[in-house]
């Protein structure tokens, strides 16, 4: 089994969402001083990789800590939309597409990771196509950039109020293209939270 890492490393680095926490990841002990070594993170929790629940944008009691481990665990299915500024519907994706997938967009955009413009000029994703995703009940959607919108967030709206997580901030997806079949992993943190960190993978049998 071949396993693919689709997550940014999250350190002092980290770029953010405009407006939102800096990311800073300081010693708090040391081995010379201490005896031991630890470390302090200070974050939001919509920074690097990572997934949005419902409870992010709609009024909703449900954490991360409370969805079954199998929501975030499925087929996965690549779709190459690099060059797309609204990734649209396609006739194909009737079939590409099933129950329970987990839907990763390869835009191309996490090139732009360490600039401005990757959080302020990133693809969309057609009302269409999230209404279609809507009705083939995937599991999650992924993709290489940001967000699926933009404020006011009617994709985010959509997909989460049918409780269809977004993984945000993914990279390496190129390495899926061509690939017939994969699964992707997800799971976030048992935080009683709105969003998590995750470390994403696809694993492909050779």
């Amino acid at each position: 089994m071949k396993i693919i890492d689709i997550s940014h490393v999250l350190d002092n680095d980290t770029p953010i969402y405009p407006d939102d926490y800096k990311t800073t990841l300081t010693i708090s002990k040391t081995i010379e001083n201490d005896c031991y070594n630890a470390y302090l993170l200070q974050s939001g929790l919509h920074t690097g990789t990572h997934i949005d629940m419902p409870m992010h944008l709609i009024e909703d009691s449900k954490t991360a800590a409370d969805f079954q481990l199998d929501s975030f665990i499925g087929n996965g299915v690549i779709l190459d939309v690099r060059g797309e500024r609204t990734i649209e519907m396609k006739p194909e994706y009737h079939e590409k597409i099933n129950k329970g997938d987990v839907v990763l967009l390869f835009t191309g955009h996490d090139k732009n990771y360490s600039k401005a413009e990757y959080f302020t000029d990133y693809p969309t994703v057609s009302e269409e196509l999230a209404d279609f995703l809507l009705s083939k009940q995937i599991k999650m959607l992924g993709m290489d950039m940001p967000a699926p919108d933009y404020q006011s967030f009617e994709v985010h709206n959509k997909l989460l109020c049918n409780n269809i997580f977004i993984l945000e901030n993914l990279t390496n997806l190129q390495s899926l293209v061509g690939v017939d079949s994969f699964g992707v992993v997800a799971f976030p943190l048992k935080i009683n939270a709105e969003a998590s960190f995750t470390r994403a993978a696809c694993m492909i049998i050779e």
